[in-house]
């Protein structure tokens, strides 16, 4: 019994793992998607003097932002559903679900730190925009 459940615990590990690399790619897009709608205004900015480290923190913080947000979402959507299953009866054998605090602050820490990593190649790419060329572009 202890095998199997060695054994689910892994596949359930590789399944978040693979979910948070998921979660990441889809931040990249967001932040990409971002910074090209927004060449205009990295130029202006740059233009009228916005150092590249500015441009960076900028986007650095909408990442971390996102990535909070949905955790923030996610763990209050899971503590809804759990509040909600409280009331249904469950055969024998089976617990009412719980959501441990340790394990939903290291699932949003997890989040948080990939969606930073995440975001970091869209904040670098629009900081390194040369403001006459992102004028240009249109």
């Amino acid at each position: 019994m202890g095998k199997i459940f060695t054994a689910m615990d892994w596949f359930l590990g590789g399944v978040g793992l693979v979910t948070l690399a998921l979660g990441a790619i889809g931040i990249v897009n967001i932040m990409l998607v971002a910074v090209t709608e927004r060449t205009r205004e990295i130029g202006l900015r740059k233009a009228l003097g916005a150092t590249q480290r500015s441009i960076l923190f900028q986007f650095f913080l909408e990442g971390a932002f996102l990535t909070l947000l949905s955790g923030g979402i996610g763990v209050g959507a899971a503590m809804l559903l759990i509040h909600a299953l409280n009331g249904v009866t469950l055969p024998q054998g089976f617990d009412t679900p719980k959501i441990v605090p340790a394990s939903a602050i290291s699932a949003v820490l997890s989040l948080s730190l990939a969606g930073i990593l995440a975001g970091l190649y869209p904040a670098r790419k629009a900081s390194m925009l040369e403001p006459v060329e992102a004028l240009r572009q249109e």
